[in-house]
């Protein structure tokens, strides 16, 4: 079910139930008017009918609360105004794969506290990584998502650091991590966030005064030269491709383990 319009959650939901020997149907925001055109207790108990799981990419976290509460059969987040878990996953596989399952990794958001970065700081405090954002004011995070990741932080020892210097933030850093800065469904705040966030660009000069080893990730699409210069997300220190392949396993492991596949 999607709200939104993606590339990545799209294909790589599609093809993750390829591999595991299913089929995915696509339902546009046109097709069901969620909450407008049928209820969603109602689209839940209908599609609950037709089909093994769903996964929802919706403007608003209680429609994914909603639609779980009334459907018999699981339903994936596949992103909404809260977090994005299916992303965290595939981040958390790419930072392994660089570094290893090494505990008290440097782990730096660098932008608007938005859904993605949500994600970041939970599964950045399960894994035992320490969390910094780099935020202008009045961007901050959730603060009952921070509740949460401070919840799990205290029994793992990952550190939580909330900033306003980005410099500051990535000193030491093994992650650099950015979104854009305006997301969608906020275009009427596009001049004034345009305004607020140039001084949280990742660009080479921030990167190097990052750890020798930095990543560097973004969950695209990106707005190149705003958030992210070219030079960066194509330079050396850039993962966001392998990333970007990654949301394909980790879509993949979701349904594994939903559906028993080996």
């Amino acid at each position: 079910i999607f709200q939104k319009p993606s590339l990545r959650t799209r294909v790589s939901f599609d093809m993750a139930m390829r591999h595991c020997g299913g089929d995915a149907l696509y339902l546009s925001p046109n097709e069901i008017g969620l909450g407008k055109r049928e209820s969603i207790a109602d689209v839940a108990r209908v599609l609950s009918g037709y089909v093994q799981a769903l996964m929802a990419r919706v403007f608003e976290h209680e429609h994914v609360l909603e639609l779980a509460k009334w459907s018999s059969i699981p339903v994936v987040n596949g992103l909404s105004d809260y977090n994005h878990p299916c992303q965290g996953m595939a981040d958390a596989l790419t930072i392994q794969e660089k570094f290893g399952k090494k505990k008290g990794l440097n782990v730096t958001f660098v932008g608007d506290g938005n859904n993605v970065a949500v994600s970041l700081m939970h599964v950045s405090a399960k894994l035992g990584w320490n969390f910094t954002l780099a935020s202008p004011e009045g961007y901050d995070l959730n603060l009952k998502a921070i509740e949460v990741a401070k919840n799990i932080a205290k029994e793992t020892g990952s550190k939580l650091s909330f900033l306003r210097d980005p410099h500051d933030a990535v000193k030491g850093a093994h992650v650099i991590y950015t979104d854009t800065w305006t997301s969608m469904g906020q275009e009427e705040e596009t001049a004034k966030r345009e305004k607020v966030f140039p001084p949280y660009q990742v660009n080479a000069k921030l990167v190097s005064e990052a750890d020798k080893d930095v990543i560097v990730m973004h969950c695209l699409p990106a707005h190149r030269n705003h958030e992210l210069t070219d030079d960066v997300a194509d330079g050396p220190h850039s993962v966001i491709f392998p990333q970007a392949h990654n949301r394909l396993h980790a879509q993949k492991a979701i349904l594994a383990r939903l559906f028993g596949v080996a």
